[in-house]
């Protein structure tokens, strides 16, 4: 097939050259043919070179694109400023009109265009029929990606998908055809339009649709019982392609999503590529979301260190999959052991460290407050120390909002992990710096709340919801992993960055779009009481810290209090003496000496 595409441009190139002396000077210039036949012989050779350099061969007619009439113009632009320039050149030896090469060029783009695009329109003409009881398809978006998608469904009919037409808000798009299908109003008239065009469903196809956008087109999508999909948001389209395969049903991230962040990919990229990068904690929902992307920064070696065997696995096969060229080295070990954690730094003397490693559950850590100090407060002080030790230039310790004002023992013990990374950041070289990252709950990660929802639903309900008016605020998986790698980019010693978090929602609220997304019926939300250490609304901040802005909109610093780095560090020790010897209730009343604002009850 790639040789025959090679031999049809090749013989359309070299056939624009007599096509443009015929044009030039016509048919019976007998006194140019001998010249034009060494001037056609050297082009042939020329063209066939850049065929092959642009790989125009391998171009996909039936999709190509302005990308693809770019560099199918460079060719023939080089090739026809060689041509002219012989043509001045070689006078005595090549007698031909110097006006020949730009009608030749000309001539080339148009045939070899020409067939590229004539191939396009017959694939997208549909000729095979389309199956009974195809869906027809309103597009809410006529941008690139709604487009793209209309394309694709005209392309493949036998998907089952007939577009009827776009619905756009922007002005400049009303009464405009995109691949000869009309924008028919804005996103507010859906209800009239889908009734007038018969449509059976509705794709909102705008990657870069806020929550809010998206709650509005699926409200309005039900008011008439119309089927909603969508395809997904702007950071899942990273190969700038969108294809039928990629339309999904709306789920509750689509709901709760803001518009997309502008990540600085150049800070990024500084401080990641071509580095040894460790990842505590790589197999959690965090950690393994952060070393998918930490791997699109070309690093020179990944680090997978964490506690659970399958977890370490599963994200080891992934990486092999889906980033064969990445080196990465998956290793089992606790942070809490300092012998194993030495070993690891001294073989791989890691450039980045991503402290992700954590207890997180907050009713459970409520019931085992030694070991949420042992793996929270413990562990993140091995990692901070061997950090300095080693002299690894960037630490980034995962925090949370519930390290404000804590009333939990897990919330406890992630402020107590903020203030030894402070601390030991006090004791860094100028080229080291040690930061924490605070944001609030990550939807879809394990043990959170909509995959609890999910499995009550499946079980036949009820949905369980603590109290009618608590509220927490949200981030999908990968926006959090993101904005932790951006604000390590900023990196100045002893920060804690806290993440926009926009605005909080109400569980309960969730737990209602959750049951009518998932398409069940007749399932109850049960209030069941606020559990031990939960807050009826979480903060980012607490009553004594201020915020700063950084260089990114979506990133702050907070304004620690300082403390006494001996004093800590001694009440630390203290604390860490209590959980090795399983006193809880000495664990819980180190913690409210350590942070006096917190809210912790007695066992």
């Amino acid at each position: 097939m790639l040789l025959r595409k090679y031999l049809i441009d090749l013989l359309l190139w070299a056939l624009a050259a007599p096509l443009a002396l015929i044009l030039r000077v016509g048919v019976s210039g007998e006194h140019y043919w001998l010249h034009f036949v060494v001037y056609a012989s050297g082009g042939v050779l020329l063209k066939a070179a850049l065929i092959s350099y642009y790989r125009l061969h391998r171009q996909a007619w039936g999709r190509s694109g302005t990308r693809d009439l770019y560099i199918l113009t460079r060719a023939v632009g080089i090739c026809t400023l060689v041509l002219l320039a012989a043509c001045f050149l070689l006078t005595p030896v090549l007698f031909v009109p110097r006006s020949l090469p730009i009608i030749e060029g000309v001539l080339a783009l148009l045939l070899l265009g020409g067939v590229r695009l004539g191939t396009r329109a017959f694939n997208e003409r549909g000729r095979r029929p389309t199956p009974s009881g195809s869906s027809k398809v309103l597009i809410v978006g006529a941008g690139e990606a709604g487009v793209m998608i209309a394309r694709e469904m005209l392309r493949h009919p036998e998907a089952g998908l007939v577009p009827v037409g776009f619905l756009d808000d922007r002005i400049d798009k009303r009464r405009n055809t995109f691949v000869g299908l009309p924008v028919l109003g804005v996103v507010d008239q859906l209800v009239d339009v889908a009734g007038t065009v018969q449509a059976d469903e509705v794709l909102i196809a705008v990657p870069s649709a806020s929550g809010q956008f998206v709650r509005k087109v699926v409200d309005l999508a039900r008011a008439v019982n119309l089927r909603h999909r969508i395809i997904p948001g702007v950071f899942e389209i990273l190969s700038g392609r969108v294809d039928i395969s990629q339309i999904r049903n709306v789920n509750v991230e689509d709901l709760l999503r803001r518009e997309p962040v502008n990540l600085d990919t150049d800070s990024i990229a500084g401080y990641l590529r071509d580095r040894v990068v460790l990842v505590t904690g790589a197999g959690g929902s965090i950690g393994s979301e952060i070393v998918r992307q930490i791997v699109r920064f070309a690093p020179k070696k990944v680090i997978l260190f964490g506690r659970g065997e399958n977890s370490i696995f599963s994200i080891q096969q992934e990486l092999q999959r889906e980033w064969p060229e990445i080196h990465c080295v998956p290793l089992i070990g606790d942070v809490r052991d300092r012998t194993r954690l030495r070993a690891v730094f001294q073989a791989h003397r890691p450039a980045v460290v991503f402290h992700a490693a954590a207890h997180k559950h907050v009713p459970l850590m409520e019931g085992s407050p030694t070991e949420a100090v042992l793996n929270n407060v413990l562990g993140t002080r091995n990692i901070a120390e061997f950090c300095l030790e080693f002299g690894v230039p960037r630490l980034v310790n995962v925090s949370t909002d519930k390290a404000v004002n804590p009333t939990s023992v897990m919330g406890a013990t992630k402020r107590v992990a903020e203030m030894l990374i402070s601390s030991v950041a006090q004791r860094t070289q100028p080229q080291q710096a040690f930061v924490s990252v605070r944001f609030g709950n990550v939807l879809g990660s394990r043990g959170s709340v909509v995959p609890t929802f999910m499995a009550q639903i499946r079980a036949g309900g009820p949905v369980t919801v603590t109290h009618p008016e608590m509220e927490r605020y949200f981030m999908t998986i990968p926006e959090a992993a993101r904005l932790v790698l951006q604000a390590g980019g900023l990196a100045q010693n002893g920060n804690v960055y806290v993440l926009n978090m926009g605005e909080a929602v109400k569980i309960a609220d969730l737990a209602h779009d959750v049951i009518r997304l998932s398409g069940a019926q007749d399932i109850d939300v049960v209030f069941t009481g606020i559990r031990p250490g939960e807050k009826m609304f979480e903060e980012l901040l607490t009553s004594a810290e201020n915020t700063q802005a950084t260089a990114h909109s979506e990133i702050f610093i907070a304004e620690l209090e300082r403390v006494d780095r001996q004093s800590l560090e001694s009440q630390v020790d203290l604390l860490i003496q209590h959980a090795v010897a399983g006193r809880p209730d000495d664990v819980r009343a180190g913690l409210r000496y350590l942070i006096p604002e917190s809210k912790l009850s007695s066992l």
